[in-house]
């Protein structure tokens, strides 16, 4: 089997890629940061997902992102959006987040051997981070053919976004079909310690929509009944 890295965040969209990456019949070596987000519990649900759907390993790699701050997600003082109502970047985005799990999933894939990432990134229903859309994807791709030794070398790399163009309740249902177990995820920009959601963050309020579109019963546990 081909082997291939799948950043696994815990949440709904990186548990549907790592879904995907399986059925295609790669080995897949999940891949999760912890780096300061406030919403930690999505690391036990990194832990959970994983087991769930069988990876050949996951590596948790410990980065502190919270030491610049700069973000909603990693900075207590900046509080997370509730609203719904936010224009342009909202105060979540995390500078550079993406990159460098990438960077990381790029220098685990050529240790490996492995010359395909999975990333759940999407640029349909999502809170609009730059580094959720399809350039960035491409370019980054073509940076890590640029530069790796395996890429010189003419074994280039692939970075698979399998759910860019797909809406929230699309990929609900795609990840059903595939046998996510969704409860077991966490999207909730201010989990508690419980991984029990808040319902009213941007996060929550897409992967609500998504369910009652996709006329699938949400399994999200709630801090309270909503």
């Amino acid at each position: 089997m081909k082997k291939a890295v799948v950043l696994l965040s815990g949440g709904l969209d990186s548990a549907t890629a790592l879904a995907s990456a399986k059925v295609r019949q790669f080995a897949c070596y999940a891949l999760s940061l912890d780096y300061g987000q406030r919403h930690r519990a999505e690391l036990q649900a990194a832990q959970n997902v994983a087991q769930a759907l069988g990876v050949a390993a996951h590596h948790i790699i410990r980065l502190d992102l919270a030491a610049f701050g700069g973000s909603a997600l990693t900075d207590t003082g900046i509080a997370v959006p509730v609203d719904g109502a936010s224009t342009g970047i909202p105060a979540t985005y995390v500078p550079a987040r993406n990159t460098v799990m990438l960077s990381l999933a790029l220098a685990w894939a050529e240790a490996l051997g492995s010359r395909d990432i999975f990333i759940g990134v999407n640029a349909v229903d999502y809170s609009g981070y730059p580094d959720c859309r399809p350039e960035y994807i491409k370019a980054f791709e073509t940076m890590a053919n640029l530069a790796t030794k395996a890429g010189i070398e003419g074994e280039k790399f692939t970075v698979h976004a399998p759910l860019m163009y797909l809406s929230k309740h699309e990929i609900i249902k795609a990840g059903l079909d595939l046998g996510v177990d969704y409860s077991l995820t966490v999207s909730c920009y201010q989990a508690d310690e419980h991984g029990r959601a808040c319902g009213v963050c941007d996060s929550c309020r897409i992967r609500q929509a998504g369910f009652v579109a996709a006329k699938k019963k949400d399994p999200t546990r709630y801090m309270s009944v909503q």
